[in-house]
């Protein structure tokens, strides 16, 4: 879902964009639902200083997030006027109103907008054109896929380095606990590093996981767990908003990764 509505995903092209203009997102309000992100490891450095970073099983794979709330459905990061409350934003979000998203069949990823957006409109003069009079992508354009092109390729990198720290047997259910008016409730669906474990490999395991670059993926799992204590702040923050009732993760994400059913990719 986007802040306008369903999100409708469509390839980019010049016979369907062409005549279209896009503009710019001016807060995180389209994000405000979200209670994780994915994350790259070329964020590690600032993600891990800024926010609890997990791992989300998902089809019995394991992927890299950012926990952005311990409530189902709220992002503790976005405030009410649809501004980000935090020093770091995922490059998961910065992309937006576009995605790059695999077409079926070939595994290849696409440019996509969200034409559910409200950031795409039709013979309007206001926004940036998608492409250039020589109909390749526009200059406005060009940067944001440069982007998602980059952050791309470290996903699929990091995606390798968190396979052999699963494969490890280093990944482990992760219990929070978090206080309520209700009293002590547990958060269930994440997983984080067991450092005990990790410690405690042998030497060529430990060497398979230097070699692979999943040891910096590890050590900025556990260095980010001492950010959970950033959601009493942003309580705080967010003291005049009406929170919903704690509820803990999906136990399947996938519906966090994947497009919801209701939403359309179209590549005509």
């Amino acid at each position: 879902m986007t802040a306008h509505g369903i999100s409708q995903f469509a390839v980019v092209s010049h016979e369907r964009h062409g005549e279209k203009r896009w503009r710019r997102f001016s807060g995180y309000a389209f994000a405000a639902t979200d209670a994780l992100a994915p994350v790259a490891g070329a964020e590690l450095a600032r993600a891990a200083l800024s926010m609890p970073l997990a791992f989300a099983e998902q089809s019995g794979r394991y992927t890299l997030v950012a926990v952005l709330s311990l409530t189902a459905g709220r992002n503790m990061f976005v405030g009410a006027d649809g501004s980000w409350l935090g020093s770091y934003i995922p490059a998961w979000y910065r992309a937006h109103p576009y995605r790059l998203i695999p077409r079926e069949g070939t595994g290849e990823a696409v440019l996509c907008v969200d034409e559910g957006s409200g950031l795409v409109a039709e013979g309007s003069s206001a926004g940036e054109a998608f492409f250039d009079q020589a109909g390749k992508l526009s200059p406005a354009l060009k940067p944001v896929l440069d982007l998602m092109t980059q952050v791309e390729r470290s996903r699929k990198a990091t995606d390798l380095a968190v396979l052999a720290l699963a494969q490890a047997g280093v990944v482990r259910p992760w219990q929070i606990t978090v206080k309520t008016e209700q009293g002590a409730q547990a958060i269930g669906g994440l997983h984080r590093i067991d450092e005990a474990a990790l410690a405690a490999l042998p030497d060529d395991v430990f060497l398979k996981l230097r070699t692979s670059s999943a040891l910096p993926i590890a050590y900025a799992q556990i260095l980010s767990a001492g950010q959970l204590g950033i959601f009493e702040r942003l309580a705080r923050v967010q003291a005049p908003l009406t929170p919903p009732p704690a509820a803990s993760l999906p136990e399947s994400l996938d519906s966090f990764f994947a497009l919801p059913s209701d939403d359309m990719i179209r590549f005509e």
